[in-house]
């Protein structure tokens, strides 16, 4: 027991020294052996990388989420329309960019612009797990890595030219390349601001004393990994390092073993970082890759005898190399990076065939863990419907479905339109609002042209007449809803000149555009029991008649008592009366 209570007050204490790793730096000097020295100026420099990858996560984020049509959102789904190609799609993403950090940055971006969905996104992190063991191959035999920042010139000298293009998708997906430039460059001078620990291991040869207490040291040794991963913000990077130290014989084969699972955590805080400009799901995604390298880490402590023992079974009778768990302590060196290589390899690999059957459970889990912080996460994806077609009378259900769907989300406009309206002496709450509406705008648009094109295909099936008029009621519903969000957002236009201007209203003009609101949301309401009809044939208009009679009722009295104010000039004044007659006319055109 005096030996267990005697390391973990150790361990305690370097973990208190890892977590504040740079700060322990700076009290080195310039005159130290080690050549490691850390101040002020080195921590605003890893503060602004980690600034400027995040804003290249934002730009490009945004540029594709602009730039992503219902093509490229097609190719996605179709690259990871199962977990199996997703996992493909990541391992030879990784493969190529030698980056596991770029594809689950990418990854995340394109969950956060509703490309691909939380399932899709999690096949891809896992095959970026299995890509990412090839640089340490490359490392390992070669010693050859490419540098990050040697593709920003080139995507700049790309997407620069692209920018000054009037044409708004092509300025866009200049826009997205842009974006990944900072990012890639963000990422370089990020691992550059951190203290040189890689080319200064001998400032870790204190962790050789912790390798003495089985799986004790297995965990603490996980534990430095990951951080030293966050440190140096590079799992291959920690990967070499960890290389270095285990090759000079400080430490033994299995807890550099560790070391590298702990590598495989500390990776996550890439996509982690990522997210914190993303949506919900964004966060969502990054929160899946977590989990998975989490939990595979977990389970590989257990089995971590096991696994090292058939690789060094494979490497002394198969490939006839020095066992890296063998006694004799003057082992080969080049043995070691071969070694840690396959069980980094062999680890991602087994963990993706254990962990690919729990993808659903993952998805549930992160959505259980992640909560939605209010309407500004929420996203609209479609539910119902993809690129596979069925039968056509099947097709046609989940497209009545998804209409159903979406008229919950298109009534909530209204809302934000009253607030907006309400919000006088709330800059920041009107600014919420004005972002809201154009936001459901550019969904309602989304939502049509997805709709149209998913009912094309259903339409060069065979229907029979009945299903065909059926297809030509949804496409025109589909059709309405674009329409509402194209007057929500004309209307979300006015009151942002009368804010700019400070135009206001007086009581009675207020009064009359929330009982015109109060209509509209009763519409609204009627509007959504209709298409949860399972048949609109047996749908009942008399509500939706009635309703509309008496906005338009409304929306007469309204017209005739500006008349009037205005013959009068009763506390109007001409700007006031064109606004506030643009919006109860648009509020009757919806």
């Amino acid at each position: 027991m005096g030996k267990i209570s005697s390391f973990f007050r150790a361990s305690t204490l370097t973990f208190c020294a890892i977590i504040f790793f740079s700060v322990l730096l700076m009290a080195g000097n310039q005159d130290e052996p080690s050549g490691l020295s850390f101040g002020l100026w080195d921590a605003l420099q890893i503060l602004g990388s980690l600034a400027f990858f995040i804003y290249g996560m934002k730009v490009m984020s945004e540029g594709i989420q602009k730039a992503a049509g219902s093509q490229m959102r097609n190719i996605l789904r179709t690259m990871t329309k199962n977990r199996y190609l997703g996992v493909l799609t990541g391992f030879i993403t990784t493969a190529l960019v030698q980056s596991s950090s770029a594809t689950t940055v990418m990854t995340v971006s394109f969950v956060n612009a509703g490309l691909i969905s939380l399932v899709e996104s999690a096949g891809i992190m896992m095959g970026a797990n299995i890509g990412t063991t090839i640089t340490g191959w490359l490392i390992s035999i070669l010693g050859f890595k490419v540098k990050l920042a040697a593709y920003s010139v080139p995507l700049f000298a790309i997407g620069l030219p692209m920018l000054m293009v009037s044409r708004s998708k092509v300025k866009a997906w200049g826009e997205f390349i842009i974006g990944f430039a900072i990012l890639f460059m963000g990422l370089s001078l990020l691992k550059k601001a951190v203290p040189d620990i890689k080319n200064n291991p001998e400032v870790l040869n204190f962790l050789a004393g912790f390798a003495d207490y089985g799986i004790l040291s297995r965990l603490f040794f996980v534990l430095v990994g990951t951080l030293l991963t966050i440190v140096v913000q590079s799992s291959s990077a920690a990967m070499a390092l960890t290389l270095t130290l285990c090759s000079q014989g400080i430490l033994p084969f299995d807890i550099a073993a560790a070391m590298i699972l702990g590598e495989n955590i500390g990776t996550t805080i890439t996509a982690e970082l990522a997210s914190l400009v993303g949506n919900v799901h964004a966060k969502r995604s990054a929160r899946i890759h977590s989990m998975f390298n989490i939990i595979g880490v977990i389970w590989m402590v257990i089995a971590l005898p096991f696994v090292l023992r058939g690789i060094g079974w494979i490497m002394t009778t198969q490939l006839g190399m020095i066992d890296p768990l063998g006694l004799d302590a003057n082992i080969a060196k080049e043995s070691i990076p071969i070694a840690l290589s396959a069980f980094h390899t062999t680890f991602n690999f087994l963990n993706v065939i254990f962990m690919i059957g729990f993808v659903p459970w993952l998805v549930r889990m992160a959505i259980l863990t992640v909560k939605e912080s209010g309407e500004s996460d929420e996203t609209y994806r479609l539910k119902y419907i993809g690129t596979n077609i069925t039968t056509p009378e099947l097709s046609i259900m989940e497209a009545q479905k998804e209409v159903s769907r979406f008229g919950e989300v298109t009534s909530r406009m209204t809302g934000f339109a009253r607030k907006l309206l309400d919000a006088k002496e709330s800059p920041k709450k009107q600014r919420k609002m004005l972002k809201k509406l154009s936001k459901y705008e550019e969904i309602t648009d989304r939502f049509e042209v997805e709709l149209t094109e998913y009912l094309t295909l259903v339409s060069k099936k065979p229907l029979s007449p009945k299903m065909s008029i059926r297809v030509r009621s949804i496409l025109n519903i589909g059709n309405d809803m674009e329409r509402i969000g194209d007057i929500f957002f004309q209307i979300s236009k006015t009151l942002e000149r009368k804010i700019d201007n400070k135009i206001w209203f007086n009581q009675q003009q207020r009064d009359r555009l929330n009982e015109m609101f109060d209509l509209i949301d009763n519409a609204f309401e009627i509007m959504i029991i209709n298409l949860d009809a399972d048949h609109y044939d047996k749908v009942s208009k008399d509500k939706a008649v009635e309703m509309e009679n008496k906005i338009n009722q409304l929306r007469n009295v309204m017209r005739r008592e500006n008349a009037e104010a205005m013959e009068k000039q009763e506390d109007y004044n001409i700007k006031s009366t064109m606004i506030y007659n643009n919006l109860f006319s648009n509020l009757e055109k919806v």
